[in-house]
């Protein structure tokens, strides 16, 4: 077995696993014990299909408001296929490559317990479509995040049984095609197996996993360009003395001063002499804001964390005890509640880090109006203020909590829903927005600094600014500036502090 794979069973997966995954390419594989302990549940459920009188929800009955309905033995197969294909009813855009392929593997991961019920072939088929990187077009819209994410993980499912549409060697095509040039027949699923692949929460707990892998660079960025924006406005230090923050222990407000002592260490700019006494909050409360969210980040990771390594189908199958118990597992009210607070902590850092470009661009400190020479004949910085206004206030639209709605839907007999689905892209949304606007900021400190010359920032500061330009130039007069931002969003996503 290569050494460049994740390795899925029952021990616990960490994040820095989920990061490596995606960041190396790894391939992914059960291990023997989640081989043993699958085969073992399916034959124990074969075992108890034997009986045929006795009801089994999803198994050999109907689903939701059917679940009274009792399913001849004959007809299971078309059971679960007919499963599949009516729930496959998603909408809106397609899900990023990343994000499905975060869902292919928490579904693997999910099933690799033994409490689900699947044929081992199941299993093995969504490891091939993994690691041929065969990835299922799934949709944004048609989970309410209650009965599992049944609509996305459907088009997930599909190509299971030859329907639906794959991206394979980077071509959009039939997933009947694809298998067809891998040389994969089509799974004749078994009993239990519909429900099974497709309630769960994998669809938003994939979207979770991205949008915290992607928040945890923009926090250590948010931080960097912040200090910055401290040295281009020549702010005062005290603020940021350890004394304040031990005061009010908060771990991240604690924690982001002692990194912007650390950004800021060897700063001229920093040490010289001050004009003014205090500055204003967005530079001045740093610490305390930033540290919030990095609060919120770990809260929000423990619950993503836990949530991975859980079975969340329905029902769940204990061959150790033989129990087959029906519940709520797929219910996803942990993951929508902690989705909008994820996408309200994340907001605050653009909505303090668009004060900051304001405050860079008003022509104070000894710095020209909108960071331009010649400003009335130049607009300069004006106008990327705006859009950055603009996204903070899309930002604050988007935070409206969806995880306070409800709809019920299967005739009333699943009456309360969590919409962290809906919770899931927004938040997505979000952070990427989140992205923009520390760009933005970035562009404007970096302009501001040099209007500080020849006084040196830190060689933390100096390292960005030699890496940012050799990106981006000074701005010396009006140009377009749309393209300076789209190159400032790439360097501030590629960008590593320790590279």
């Amino acid at each position: 077995m290569s050494y460049n794979y994740l390795p899925l069973d029952r021990k616990w997966l960490h994040f820095e696993q989920v990061k490596n995954l995606l960041d190396y390419n790894q391939l992914v594989s059960i291990t023997f014990d989640a081989h043993e302990r699958i085969l073992a549940c399916r034959a124990y459920l074969d075992t108890k299909m034997e009986d045929k009188e006795k009801l089994y929800y999803g198994i050999n009955t109907g689903f939701g408001f059917l679940q009274n309905v009792k399913i001849d033995a004959s007809q299971i197969e078309q059971l679960q296929y007919n499963l599949l294909v009516s729930h496959a009813c998603g909408l809106g855009e397609e899900v990023p490559k990343d994000i499905v392929k975060l869902m292919l593997m928490l579904k693997i991961k999910s099933l690799s317990y033994g409490n689900s019920g699947v044929q081992i072939d199941t299993v093995i088929r969504l490891m091939h479509m993994y690691n041929h990187e065969v990835l299922p077009v799934i949709y944004t819209q048609g989970s309410l995040g209650a009965s599992g994410d049944l609509a996305p993980l459907s088009h997930l499912s599909l190509p299971l049984i030859g329907l639906g549409e794959v991206y394979y060697q980077g071509k959009k095509m039939n997933a009947s095609d694809a298998m067809q040039t891998l040389g994969w027949e089509a799974i004749h699923l078994q009993s239990k197996e519909g429900l099974a692949l497709i309630n769960g929460t994998q669809f938003m707990s994939a979207y979770g996993l991205y949008c915290l892998k992607k928040a945890e660079h923009l926090l250590q960025m948010a931080d960097l360009i912040s200090a910055l924006s401290f040295d281009a406005f020549d702010c005062v230090s005290e603020p940021l003395d350890p004394h304040i923050h031990a005061v009010r222990a908060h771990k991240g407000q604690v924690d982001t001063a002692a990194i912007l002592r650390s950004h800021l260490q060897g700063s001229a700019i920093a040490q010289q002499e001050k004009q003014a006494v205090q500055d204003p909050y967005s530079f001045r409360c740093i610490p305390q804001v930033h540290g919030a969210s990095k609060d919120a980040f770990d809260h929000i990771l423990s619950v993503f964390i836990r949530e991975i390594n859980s079975v969340t189908d329905n029902p769940n199958i204990f061959p150790e005890d033989d129990l087959i118990v029906g519940g709520g597992n797929f219910h996803g009210q942990p993951l929508a509640l902690v989705l909008d607070y994820f996408a309200i902590a994340m907001s605050e850092l653009a909505n303090i880090s668009e004060r900051r470009t304001y405050q860079l661009i008003s022509g104070q400190r000894g710095l020209p109006l909108f960071l331009v020479k010649d400003p009335g004949l130049n607009s300069g910085f004006m106008i990327p203020q705006y859009t950055a206004a603009g996204i903070v206030s899309e930002n604050k639209q988007l935070c409206t909590p969806a995880s306070v709605d409800s709809i019920s839907s299967s005739n009333n007999q699943e009456d309360h829903v969590s919409m962290g689905a809906n919770a899931a892209t927004k938040c997505l949304r979000v952070i990427n927005n989140v992205e923009k606007v520390l760009a933005i900021e970035l562009l404007s400190a970096a302009q501001a600094l040099e209007f500080r010359r020849p006084k040196k920032s830190s060689p933390v500061l100096e390292k960005l600014m030699d890496a940012f330009r050799q990106k981006i130039s000074f701005n010396e007069v009006d140009r377009l500036l749309h393209t300076d931002m789209i190159n400032a969003i790439d360097f501030l996503a590629n960008y590593r502090l320790n590279d």
